[in-house]
């Protein structure tokens, strides 16, 4: 047992969500969304690096020691796997470890709209799964695959930097690859993926041009391709995959990115503020759903993506629904405060009268 083992039970009990250990400061973990220091010494750089060190693989110590960050996966048997960053900053190394639990939670666990669990039976396409840093992208994607591995018999394929969700074969066959261990990019693990009779493809992010390329081009030649993009919306979403190609190429991929679009599920993360009613983390999500309809598409084609929000006010009956309309049903079921409704919703005029004493904020003028 590692040294360092002691702090990830103790993460584990209190049911934090991250661990973080930094050169000259305590030990801190992230409980339902605040950080809250532990009882314990000043942490100096030559003890940490021990520390981190003993837990990592080689070739990531190598990696770390030339680039001054480096990504990897932990796992304690029975307990639980983590999402390791190593990083330098001013008074040495750091690092930072999200939980990623053993049990998968399905989809009706994480409390989400039946529709989120229809897309694991598409037969093909494009479904993005979007959001900031640690809005639970990963934990939403691993409850899609879960009931596909289910309920299909098919081939699945993920590909990650580092694996997170381990997912054991049930009606699927599921194959997990590492960037870094077990290919040397996304792009190339994408490209190899087309040789390797999948039916389905999880792409941990979309981060480039050739890896966003590669995506949309399996979800046009009938497999079904799953992926992560960091933005806040559904719109930006199509916006920000059509604007990373050159502008002379984009008119083209609008076409493509239409035609092979089936979802777009755009998320915030929220602390809950009702004890009664916690989930394991204390904490619940909000969903912007889209679904790429033949009218959501022909706007994406057009250049009218400024559209799209009136269109998903209209298709209800799809599924569809608005960040802000998600954000206002968990405030009227008690499960979030006005303030956290506020601060994370689009329209903020929608959610002022919420708040007893509404924040000046010149930014909203």
């Amino acid at each position: 047992m590692a040294k360092i083992d002691a702090f990830f039970q103790l993460m584990h009990d209190h049911k934090a969500s991250d661990l973080h250990l930094v050169s000259g400061q305590q030990p801190a973990i992230r409980i339902r969304g605040d950080l809250e220091r532990i009882k314990y010494d000043v942490l100096n750089n030559d003890t940490l690096k021990v520390l981190l060190y003993e837990i990592t693989p080689e070739h990531k110590i190598k990696q770390f020691e030339e680039t001054g960050d480096v990504d990897f996966a932990y796992e304690i048997p029975n307990l639980a796997r983590y999402r390791a960053n190593y990083f330098q900053q001013k008074y040495g190394i750091a690092a930072v470890f999200r939980e990623i639990p053993q049990k998968i939670s399905t989809c009706a666990d994480l409390g989400m709209p039946s529709v989120v669990s229809k897309l694991a039976l598409l037969p093909r396409g494009l479904v993005l799964v979007t959001g900031p840093t640690g809005s639970g992208k990963s934990t939403t994607l691993a409850a899609i695959v879960d009931e596909a591995n289910r309920l299909r018999k098919d081939h699945i394929i993920t590909i990650e930097d580092p694996i997170e969700f381990v997912h054991k074969s049930k009606s699927c066959i599921v194959n997990h690859r590492e960037v870094g261990i077990h290919t040397k990019s996304f792009s190339a693990a994408l490209r190899g993926a087309l040789r390797e009779d999948p039916d389905i493809i999880l792409v941990g992010e979309m981060r480039d041009l050739e890896t966003t390329a590669l995506a949309i081009e399996a979800a046009s030649t009938g497999h079904l391709v799953f992926a992560t993009v960091h933005t806040t919306s559904a719109v930006k979403t199509v916006d920000r995959v059509v604007e990373i190609f050159p502008e002379s190429e984009q008119l083209q991929i609008r076409s493509t990115l239409a035609d092979g679009l089936r979802a777009v599920l755009s998320q915030v993360i929220f602390k809950r503020v009702d004890d009664s009613r916690m989930d394991s983390n204390g904490r619940c999500v909000a969903l912007e759903i889209l679904i790429a309809n033949s009218a959501v598409r022909n706007l994406i084609r057009e250049q009218k993506t400024y559209q799209i929000p009136s269109m998903m006010q209209a298709g209800k009956k799809y599924g569809m629904q608005m960040l802000d309309d998600a954000i206002m049903d968990l405030y009227n079921r008690g499960w979030v405060s006005g303030e956290d409704a506020y601060l994370k919703s689009n329209e903020k005029g929608r959610f002022r009268p919420l708040l007893k004493y509404p924040p000046t904020d010149f930014t909203e003028a």
